[in-house]
């Protein structure tokens, strides 16, 4: 049951990246170093069709796909709620943006984060069960932001109406800031897929969503050996439970998503899709007697 680990977007790793890469270019070098990517431009427009297929055609099969939900279809958006109209006229557009990689077997999930004040409410749970069904069979993982969803009261009943509603558990791993945040919840509600994503710890950036620069503040945060080390066993206990584990290194603010992801690898024993090791040895010492 394999585990496939990759990173929250790929246009910010220069490590991974030959100097002067040109953007169009970093999608096929990154698939390279990981089998999976979280597509989060998405989020914040419904690409087109083609610009996916471009995406999918000039990258290895090996490479799989997590496509984050645009904003309107989890009311992100600030003002006046989206009407069913608009709602079913963007959720067809992510659909048909989906196409190519659906037709290419490489389409994980489509990945639906709900904002920190979407609390478990009657009402939300009516707007969790209609994003699915519009969704027409497609995968979908699901990712909470208010801590009321997993409480003591609510946790069992949140994750029997995932699974009865074929959602995909998208696990957290962040910093436990109050009500804007979710403890992490070890358990799959699909026999297929369960994703997990890192959001770092930085508690103290974690609320800061009021701040010029709190998506910078937000995930900046590099885990240490010993914590990405606590979760070896933790994925090992979800592969009893599911076919695949997708795990998202989203602590990108600093850069440190690329090397945290390759640490994870490196413990599991994982290789890099072309075959090499996450972590490349530095060069040998050429001492300057051997050249001659």
């Amino acid at each position: 049951m394999p585990i496939h680990i990759g990173l929250a977007g790929w246009g910010d790793y220069d490590q991974l990246y030959t100097l002067g890469s040109k953007a169009g270019s970093k999608l096929s070098q990154y698939a390279k170093h990981f089998p999976l990517v979280e597509v989060d431009s998405t989020f914040y427009a419904i690409q087109s069709k083609a610009r996916f297929a471009k995406w999918v055609d000039e990258t290895p099969s090996s490479l799989h796909f997590v496509v984050k939900a645009y904003q309107g279809m989890t009311g992100h958006q600030r003002g006046a709620p989206a009407q069913p109209t608009e709602l079913d006229d963007m959720f067809a557009a992510f659909r048909e943006m989906l196409t190519p990689a659906i037709e290419a077997g490489r389409l994980r999930a489509a990945l639906f984060q709900y904002p920190p004040w979407f609390d478990c409410t009657r009402e939300n749970v009516r707007v969790i069960r209609e994003a699915k069904a519009r969704m027409g069979g497609i995968p979908c993982a699901l990712e909470f932001r208010h801590q009321s969803w997993f409480t003591p009261e609510f946790r069992v009943k949140t994750l029997s109406f995932m699974k009865q509603e074929q959602w995909i558990h998208s696990v957290c791993d962040e910093p436990q800031a109050g009500l804007g945040s979710i403890p992490t919840v070890l358990e799959a509600t699909d026999s297929e897929i369960t994703i997990v994503r890192f959001h770092g710890r930085n508690v103290t950036g974690w609320n800061q969503g009021g701040a010029a620069n709190w998506r910078e503040v937000r995930y900046l945060y590099r885990y240490s050996e010993e914590e990405l080390g606590e979760w070896v066993d933790r994925l090992e206990k979800l592969q009893q439970e599911c076919e695949h584990i997708c795990v998202i290194f989203n602590n990108n603010s600093g850069g440190d998503a690329a090397d945290n992801a390759k640490q994870m690898m490196e413990m599991l024993g994982l290789r890099r899709p072309d075959g090499g090791r996450p972590i490349e040895p530095p060069p040998p010492v050429i001492e300057q007697l051997d050249l001659f």
